[in-house]
Formats: structure tokens, sequence, C-alpha cells
């Protein structure tokens, strides 16, 4: 699966890609209609001293796009509820894709 990183006011970190790559291959091997991500790391300039790590990842699949994002107080955890989200919808992609 092909997968583009983007960072907005936040610089690269290769281990942060492979953490995501990580738990996007594990996504890849349970739902192979998945094509492509592409993942966005955004800060967000808050009062709250909670937040402000936001990962938003978004899926190409067959039909409309998957999409879902987190606002946590680091990257890892925003990253792991984002998949969370995903696996979500695509579970109910998988079993509407299975009636048809």
């Amino acid at each position: 699966m092909d997968t583009n990183f983007n960072y907005v006011h936040v610089s690269a970190s290769e281990r942060l890609e492979e953490f995501t790559k990580t738990k996007l291959d594990k996504l890849k091997d349970r739902y192979e209609f998945l094509i492509s991500a592409e993942v966005f790391f955004k800060t967000e300039n808050s009062t709250s001293k909670d937040k402000g790590r936001i990962a938003e990842i978004q899926l190409s699949v067959p039909g409309p796009r998957i999409f879902a994002s987190s606002n946590e107080e680091n990257f890892e955890i925003a990253v792991s509820k984002t998949i969370n989200d995903l696996k979500t919808q695509l579970q109910k992609k998988k079993e509407k894709m299975q009636t048809h």
C-alpha cells in the first residue's frame, strides 16, 4: 500500500512514520481492498496544554474515501485513536461489500 506522509508545522520524524506504517500494515493485512493512505501530522496552537497534536489519515478504498482524525497530547496516541476509528469504518465497509 502506498503511504504518503505530510507534515504541517511539524518536523518530519522517521520514528513516527515507522510507527504509523506498522499500524497501517496491520489494517492492510486485515482489509485487502485498501489502495493507499494519506497521513497528515499537524500541530495546533491552543491554550490547552493537553492536546494540540493532530493525526489525520485518509484511506483510498473502492468507493468513497475513508477519513479519521484525532487531536491528542502526542502523535502516537493520536495515530492509535485514528487507526481505531478507521478500523470501525473499514469493518462497516467490508460488511457492506459482502452483502453485494
